[in-house]
């Protein structure tokens, strides 16, 4: 039989798991707003430069008992007592199961990750239900035990009877021999002191005390019999009544927390996509930046190669004419866009760079609730055996790769991802 052992480890408590799911989902929120509103400025200032420079675009009584009537009552009182006594040892073997499905549940719960080490409801009711079985154990281990000494006792009681039955018997017939005599029977002769009293006669005072002391002793042990009987009964049908309760709240609770994490895997799942549609659009964004500071930077070679070539005109040609201050204000104004459009570029990378840091925690916890819900699943099928004939048991979850049948929609995703 398995025996329980505490893993040591951290236990997160569950307002913690619950605190951990929200602030990665408002982070990705955060992080995407905090994107967006850099793509929309980069773009309103891409459309600005752009018109700027050329507009680019831009997104009973015992003597009295006969020896049948001993056999019958002590036959019949035994053979209830070892009935039951027996049945209180099935009802214990039947508790190792229930305790071996307990403690493989907490052990397979021991593999959680991260965030997802929770002490939470579920791990609260397992260990519940393992004090449950083991007060359960002990409560039948001690009627088995009272039964045991209670068919000692009827069989000591049995001895007694037989004891005092045989002695009556043979009374009776030494009394029965006695009044067949007569003047005429040939065994009849003197003997020596006929009148003296053996050693060990009892008087008749005595002699009925002890035939009414087996007899109340017989009738004391057959009602504490009976009595011992019908609290082994009670005390079977309370004891299953009690681990049928706790198994019922059990599976409530790994049911409902299968929901909690179900429903926090859909949100992350969500916020994954929208994070890495907010990744791709700010790629493309960072793409035409580049693109934009490109052209940019070619065009201010451009005045600056007009400016360098204009530096070579003879003579009184070598004037600040108005294309000079024009190229000299396109120059500072190129360099000053470029200047704008490298710290938007930056910051754009830098939001990108968050926006991927965001996205692996985000995968991280799914790939934990993944890791969480099979293993919940997994659990869910192993107590199975609790209500299905062994016969008719067959895993749904298999052991080793821990892909599932059910039907529960994320978890078919996770498998696939997983697989």
């Amino acid at each position: 039989m398995t025996t329980l052992s505490f893993k040591p480890s951290q236990r997160f408590r569950l307002p913690d798991w619950h605190t951990n799911s929200y602030l990665l989902s408002t982070n990705a929120e955060r992080q995407r707003d905090a994107s967006h509103q850099i793509r929309q400025e980069a773009r309103v200032l891409r459309n600005e430069t752009n018109n700027q420079v050329g507009g680019q675009s831009s997104s009973g009584r015992a003597e009295e008992v006969s020896q049948p009537d001993i056999h019958f009552i002590w036959t019949r009182l035994s053979d209830r007592v070892d009935t039951m006594k027996e049945s209180a040892e099935q009802n214990l073997q039947a508790k190792n199961l229930p305790l071996d499905v307990a403690i493989e549940c907490l052990t397979l719960r021991d593999s959680r990750r991260d965030i997802d080490v929770v002490k939470d409801p579920v791990e609260e009711e397992l260990h519940k239900e393992v004090e449950v079985i083991e007060a359960t154990r002990k409560a039948l281990q001690q009627k088995i035990s009272q039964a045991f000494e209670q068919l000692c006792l009827l069989q000591e009681v049995r001895q007694q009877l037989n004891t005092d039955h045989r002695g009556k018997m043979e009374t009776l017939e030494i009394d029965r021999g006695c009044l067949s005599l007569n003047l005429n029977s040939p065994n009849i002769s003197l003997k020596v002191n006929p009148t003296r009293v053996p050693n060990g006669s009892t008087t008749l005072q005595q002699w009925d005390e002890i035939s009414q002391y087996n007899k109340s002793h017989a009738e004391a042990e057959m009602k504490a019999a009976i009595e011992l009987r019908e609290a082994i009964t009670l005390t079977i049908a309370q004891t299953n009544n009690q681990l049928e309760a706790q198994r019922v709240a059990t599976e409530f609770a790994f049911r409902k927390r299968l929901r909690e994490m179900e429903n926090a895997y859909s949100e992350l799942k969500w916020q994954e996509k929208n994070t890495l549609e907010e990744i791709a659009e700010m790629q493309e964004d960072i793409r035409r930046l580049e693109e934009d500071l490109h052209r940019k930077l070619m065009n201010l070679k451009l005045a600056h190669t007009r400016l360098e070539s204009r530096t070579y005109r003879p003579n009184a040609e070598l004037c600040q004419d108005q294309a000079q201050y024009g190229l000299t204000d396109e120059v500072h104004q190129l360099e000053a866009t470029i200047t704008v459009l490298k710290q938007k570029l930056a910051q754009a990378q830098d939001a990108l760079d968050a926006l991927y840091k965001h996205l692996a925690r985000l995968q991280a916890d799914i790939a934990c609730k993944t890791n969480s819900m099979l293993l919940d699943t997994k659990c869910m099928d192993t107590r199975r055996k609790l209500t299905l004939p062994a016969e008719k048991f067959v895993p749904e979850v298999d052991t080793f790769t821990r892909t599932t049948n059910r039907t529960l929609s994320p978890l078919k995703s996770c498998q696939l991802e997983l697989a």
